[in-house]
């Protein structure tokens, strides 16, 4: 299966807490887990109710489903769709299936409700820096060669069109890239999600790095808990619990994907107004909302717009947003009335 990304976990920033019952109780079921490599990441699929054929159909389907997807955004597959739409002229709108206009639409939807923090096309300007299919610079660019791909940015020059049961996509100037991967994780979430209730699963946690979807309980009969990882060198250790009761989480960070160059840090997350990497002191930002194609959309857009805005903005919207900054030598978590909602303060 073709990766959108070939780096190593981008995102994976949550991991599953799952609590023991106390007390005497019937022996719960068996727990059904699965998981594998999808995106340049990691996905884990976990079911505390049966699935049609058992652990080889869930895994087989799964997989079916995480490659079709592939075959569709990413941009590493030199056949995908997103890359022949990629290569292909302006002016001339390629027919894409449902599955990836709802992406693309959720980009164009969370740009305009962001300001343009969350750009789909800034994809000229993490090549540039060396995020994307490309290389990584051996210098750092220049202010003409980032002027130049911001030139080539903006969701006001992507259309999508409905037209009977497709959709067309269509770019007006050629050099338009269109990069869905930071959609990619939210996307699959949901779209296990659909898979397992259309077969009579409703009792399932899914995990596509940093990317949740979760609905009903374990196999102890109790709610799904989810941990919001602490951004520091020791391992396990997290910042808060989340029960994200039949919602999506979806975790977006600044301190795992990055490289040193000339002594300088650079992070992945591009800012599309300046051209470069963020630098402020925000380091993670999770959000829940009802699917996790939104969440994974709004939390870039947060990352990419530093604390003191990503929390205006989130009160502004009533969002269920938690943040964590850096702060002297440690981190400060700070949330919206909406996330505290969420939280599940046990941490043993």
């Amino acid at each position: 299966m073709m990766p959108i990304s070939p780096l190593p976990a981008l995102r994976g920033l949550l991991f599953v807490l799952l609590l023991a019952l106390t007390g005497c109780q019937p022996t719960p079921p068996a727990q059904t887990r699965i998981q594998g490599k999808t995106m340049g990441t990691y996905y884990v699929v976990t079911l505390s109710d049966p699935f049609p054929g058992g652990e080889p159909a869930l895994k087989e389907e799964v997989e079916r489903l995480l490659a079709r997807m592939n075959k569709e955004i990413s941009t590493y597959d030199p056949a995908s769709l997103i890359s022949r739409f990629n290569q292909g002229p302006a002016n001339a709108p390629m027919a894409i299936p449902t599955a990836m206009a709802r992406i693309v639409q959720q980009g164009i939807d969370a740009g305009h409700l962001t300001g343009g923090k969350l750009d789909v096309t800034v994809g000229p300007l993490v090549n540039l820096w060396g995020f994307g299919p490309d290389k990584r610079p051996v210098k750092r660019p220049d202010a003409q060669a980032i002027n130049d791909a911001r030139q080539r940015v903006g969701i006001d020059k992507l259309t999508l069109l409905s037209q009977g049961d497709h959709f067309l996509l269509g770019k007006s100037i050629p050099d338009l890239y269109l990069d869905l991967s930071t959609l990619g994780e939210g996307a699959a979430s949901d779209e296990i999600a659909a898979l397992l209730e259309g077969k009579g699963v409703n009792n399932y946690l899914i995990e596509v790095a940093g990317a949740v979807r979760s609905k009903g309980n374990n196999s102890k009969g109790k709610p799904w808990k989810v941990a919001i990882v602490e951004p520091s060198d020791q391992p396990g250790a997290f910042s808060d619990v989340v029960s994200p009761n039949g919602m999506a989480l979806s975790t977006a960070g600044s301190y795992r994907n990055y490289y040193e160059l000339d002594g300088k840090r650079y992070s992945h997350i591009i800012d599309p107004a300046t051209g470069q990497p963020i630098t402020h002191k925000l380091v993670s930002a999770s959000v829940i909302t009802p699917t996790a194609l939104e969440a994974d959309a709004l939390d870039t857009a947060l990352m990419v717009m530093g604390p003191e805005q990503a929390m205006a903005f989130a009160k502004a919207h009533q969002l269920a947003v938690y943040l964590i900054v850096k702060s002297g030598d440690g981190f400060k978590a700070q949330y919206t009335p909406q996330f505290a909602l969420y939280l599940a303060r046990e941490k043993s």
